[in-house]
């Protein structure tokens, strides 16, 4: 179970005192976290999540705050923060920084059909489109410049032939990036997989986990989505997932001429990315807590596959 910090029901009892969200009535710990503590919350009048921040720049809170509140605020599915009675939303408890959030309604999808993948480039293209006018500022902090910067990290641990790999793949990367001008900037989710989705049936409840929230290239995000949301298992793209994510997304947001000249490369650059950072959590930095991390392999199976195979076409935007 992730919490790492547990908490008593009169700690709790006494913490939600602060906000106008009715009596205390039942804490349940929530399995699955990775990186935080989380707890459902039960009073007299909702259901609430409450998150205790266990690592990370706490300095950093409240721009996930703000991000939240303002995605809220334009009606995206995102849980904005609950605000005590005088409009503070980050507290302190048990010595964490803690938020109180909405519960969503929904569970996350194993395997989404086409008309949740169809929900969820609706919302993602709305939320980039309104994203781009989001005034706080975090750096990409799993950009192209962190992968130049840690790669070397993790070359003992893999073979030679993967150590080529990852050489090239960086090297190949970089010098696609520079021969074009700059992509579209937003405020991004930055880790959006299915595990950070909530749907109930096909519609879609919640995008939730914003903690690698960051402003930056748009399209990063949505590479992120299709190779988690739209690869077969032996890491090639699934037609129909693709299409329906891409094409609703269109709808909302149409991508560039410079988007789609480096969609392909985005494909690539975004799997390294999580074949880096996982490989990276086995060998190098494990998390701090007894936790299994994720099999890097995954990513190196879908990065082989881009590169073999690239990116399928890309559906025209709807007028």
């Amino acid at each position: 179970m992730a919490v790492f910090t547990p908490l008593s029901d009169a700690q709790v009892a006494a913490f939600l005192e602060k906000f106008d969200v009715g009596s205390f009535v039942a804490l349940q710990g929530v399995a699955g976290g990775t990186e935080n503590s989380t707890f459902f919350v039960t009073t007299d009048r909702r259901e609430l999540v409450l998150t205790l921040f266990e690592q990370g720049e706490h300095e950093e809170l409240p721009f996930f705050v703000e991000l939240l509140d303002y995605l809220d605020e334009h009606r995206l599915p995102v849980p904005g923060t609950i605000h005590d009675r005088e409009g503070v939303a980050l507290h302190s408890l048990a010595g964490k920084p803690a938020l109180l959030f909405p519960r969503l309604p929904g569970k996350h999808p194993s395997a989404p059909n086409l008309a949740q993948c169809h929900a969820l480039g609706t919302a993602l293209g709305q939320l980039h489109k309104v994203s781009q006018r989001f005034p706080g500022h975090r750096p990409n902090p799993r950009d192209l410049h962190w992968l130049r910067a840690v790669h070397h990290k993790v070359l003992t641990y893999i073979s030679p032939d993967d150590q080529t790999l990852m050489k090239n793949e960086v090297d190949d990367v970089e010098s696609e990036f520079h021969q074009h001008g700059a992509l579209p900037q937003g405020a991004l989710h930055g880790d959006l997989f299915r595990d950070n989705t909530l749907y109930e049936g096909d519609s879609l409840g919640g995008i939730i986990d914003f903690y690698n929230g960051c402003t930056g290239d748009l399209l990063f995000d949505l590479a992120i989505v299709i190779n988690d949301w739209a690869s077969n298992e032996d890491g090639s793209l699934n037609a129909e997932r693709y299409h329906a994510i891409l094409s609703a997304y269109q709808a909302r947001r149409p991508l560039t001429e410079t988007e789609r000249t480096l969609w392909p490369t985005m494909l690539r650059m975004t799997a390294l990315r999580y074949w880096l950072s996982r490989l990276l959590v086995v060998y190098v930095d494990p998390p701090a807590h007894d936790l299994t991390p994720h099999d890097p392999e995954r990513f190196r199976v879908i990065l082989k596959a881009r590169i073999a195979w690239g990116a399928l076409p890309i559906p025209e935007a709807s007028s």
